[in-house]
Parts: structure tokens; sequence; C-alpha cells
């Protein structure tokens, strides 16, 4: 029964976390996006990094890593969002 309580919406802990994003305005809102957007824009872009940084190892480098240069061509040619 205690585990049910706590999954209540009107629990203190859940308006907790909704109430400050409910309470923003319309410009808040479009922040906290924003901000969502370009840490996923980030994420995208570190990969795409890694994944060039990859196709620039050597022969060496990927034997120690444990890849081979197919699969590191194969993993450097994909897009960004994937």
């Amino acid at each position: 029964m205690d585990t049910i309580d706590t999954i209540r919406y009107d629990s203190p802990v859940f308006r907790a976390q909704v109430e400050p994003l409910a309470r923003r305005g319309f410009a808040g809102r479009m922040a906290v996006v924003f901000r969502s957007l370009a840490r996923q824009v980030s994420h995208m872009l570190e990969r795409r990094r890694g994944r060039l940084a990859l196709m620039e190892m050597t022969d060496e480098q990927l034997k120690d890593i444990g890849v081979s240069r197919c699969d590191a061509h194969r993993e450097g040619i994909r897009p960004f969002w994937e």
C-alpha cells in the first residue's frame, strides 16, 4: 500500500517536479526546449567527432581496441544523427 501512495500525482514530490515548469511563461518553456535541443545536437556532434577519430586511427591503434579497419570505416560513414 505504501508503494501506491508514493506514485500518486498529488504527492508533494510530484508537485515539486512539475510545478516549476508549469509556472514558467512561454519564454521559460521555450528556453527549456532550446536547451534540450542544444544538448541533443551537442551529443550528436560529439558522436560524429568520435567516429571521425576512429577512421583516422592506424591499424595498430584499432587492433589495440579490438576494432577492424572495416568496422571502423562502417562506423565512420554513419550519419551523425544515428
